[in-house]
């Protein structure tokens, strides 16, 4: 198994201050290995170092201490950037320009003629859904807008790898489906796609495997199939009855009952309790069934459990002793 990004106890300080100047870990000892050909989710409250460890990769940032590795390269290396697509968090572009304008001049960056970085542009540009916008000065588009262009240009070079930060910042509900679409397409064409993000849903939608991050050290990595739980930890019951009493066998059968509206009951059985036999009981009584959900350890739960109640102010502790 080839390796895109490989890590090794990669560590990054800040300094902090002018007058008393403080040193801050952005990053604490990262040794991170993501495999080629799938998209790797980086999650984290705010400030826990996703961003931090990317511009690393990118060589945006130098680091304190430890090393990078990226496409076999050390970070930085030219050769190792003509195969990356990056998008940073915020980007910010000549917003003189059309982004056919601009996306056919960073074609022309990578080597391609006047004509193919033209014809690169285009393609680009219909592919992250730009219409007739394209041909509009960026100083007249939306967030959401920019962010497209800031997509079209990390992959106008068709990389191999694609390093995204907060890919889906300023996008709305209909831009997040087609940037998810997207993804799983060039995903499909055994690209590597890192992106970073505090949206589970999406990672937990797009990723093969996943990294979360507090207080700028790795707490949990793996597979989306080794964090999660496919089998059901518990049982879900909605149904409409009358009224149930404390004596109610309902009442000793299921681990927990709530009453969620007039007549309308949630029953939870626990993992090792089958459903089928409460329902049938159910159906005896005169219940009218709604819904029957398996419960199943989600990325939220992982996430929580790791993160903790960390807040974004506490996500980079102080550290002393450290050379800048």
């Amino acid at each position: 198994m080839s390796i895109a990004v490989r890590t090794e106890h990669l560590t990054k300080d800040f300094r902090l201050g002018f007058w008393r100047p403080r040193l801050h870990r952005g990053l604490d000892g990262l040794t991170l290995d993501i495999p080629a050909g799938g998209v790797y989710g980086l999650l984290g409250p705010n400030g826990a170092g996703k961003s931090t460890t990317l511009k690393l990769l990118m060589d945006l940032l130098r680091p304190t201490s430890g090393r990078a590795e990226v496409l076999g390269l050390p970070a930085g290396d030219t050769r190792a950037r003509q195969r990356i697509g990056f998008l940073p968090e915020n980007p910010t572009f000549y917003d003189h320009l059309t982004a056919e304008e601009l996306l056919t001049y960073f074609a022309g960056l990578f080597g391609l003629t006047r004509a193919d970085a033209r014809a690169r542009a285009a393609r680009t540009l219909d592919r992250v859904r730009l219409g007739r916008e394209r041909r509009r000065p960026i100083r007249q588009y939306s967030k959401g807008m920019i962010q497209r262009v800031g997509l079209a240009q990390a992959l106008v070079n068709d990389p191999e790898l694609i390093v995204l930060d907060e890919l889906m910042s300023g996008l709305d509900p209909v831009g997040r489906r087609e940037v998810r679409e997207l993804i799983l397409e060039l995903r499909h064409e055994s690209r590597t796609i890192v992106f970073s993000s505090h949206i589970l849903s999406d990672a937990e939608s797009l990723c093969s495997a996943v990294g979360i991050l507090s207080r700028g050290r790795l707490v949990v990595s793996g597979s989306l199939t080794e964090l999660t739980s496919t089998q059901a930890r518990a049982w879900e019951i909605v149904a409409t009855m009358a009224g149930i009493g404390p004596e109610s066998p309902f009442m000793m059968g299921a681990a927990r009952v709530e009453e969620v509206g007039l007549g309308r009951y949630r029953f939870e059985l626990d993992a090792g309790t089958r459903p089928e036999p409460f329902i049938a009981e159910l159906a005896g009584a005169g219940a009218q069934l709604i819904s029957v959900t398996p419960v199943r350890t989600t990325l939220e739960d992982v996430f929580v459990r790791a993160v903790g109640t960390h807040g974004p102010d506490e996500a980079v502790p102080r550290t002393s002793g450290v050379s800048s």
